[in-house]
């Protein structure tokens, strides 16, 4: 099975709505996965080498690029790996602006199997997978970048969280 990364965007006013009754978290976030709630994704295995890709860290970094997978403010219960976390419309915008910069080409240069393995980035398959493990994650890549793009479009607040 393993450790999955959910996203959703969701209006100013739904956060709003969340933020009076946080257990409403867990419904938007534990989808049935036959019926995906509109304007959400998945980055399946993929967050933790995209992360580590953006930021050069395996747990921090520096925004903007660190709120695109972990960072953000916590909101709800306890989940499976800690509570949800959110970006306000405007964090969403930086993120989104933030990536549109940053190319394949970019994240290509940083990847450094050997180096992801010795800071157990998650999961243990880079030295074993080589420049698969590259293009695994350079295909998330793009979806993560035309997720915050619409958002930040939308005026959206970003929610996610590790399932």
């Amino acid at each position: 099975m393993g450790i999955r990364a959910f996203f959703a965007s969701i209006t100013p006013q739904t956060l709003g709505q969340f933020l009076e009754d946080p257990d409403m978290v867990e419904a938007l976030l534990y989808p049935d996965y036959d019926s995906l709630p509109p304007n959400s994704m998945s980055l399946d295995k993929a967050w933790h080498g995209l992360h580590y890709l953006l930021t050069g860290d395996p747990v921090g970094g520096e925004p903007p690029l660190s709120l695109a997978i972990l960072d953000g403010a916590e909101i709800g219960p306890d989940l499976d790996y800690g509570p949800a976390r959110y970006l306000t419309p405007d964090e969403v915008k930086t993120v989104a602006q933030a990536l549109a910069a940053l190319t394949p080409e970019t994240l290509a240069q940083r990847y450094d199997p050997g180096a992801m393995e010795e800071k157990n980035v998650y999961p243990a398959i880079w030295a074993e997978e080589g420049n698969e493990g590259l293009e695994f994650l350079l295909g998330y890549y793009s979806a993560l970048q035309r997720f915050y793009t619409d958002a930040a479009a939308r005026g959206d607040v970003v929610i996610h969280c590790l399932t």
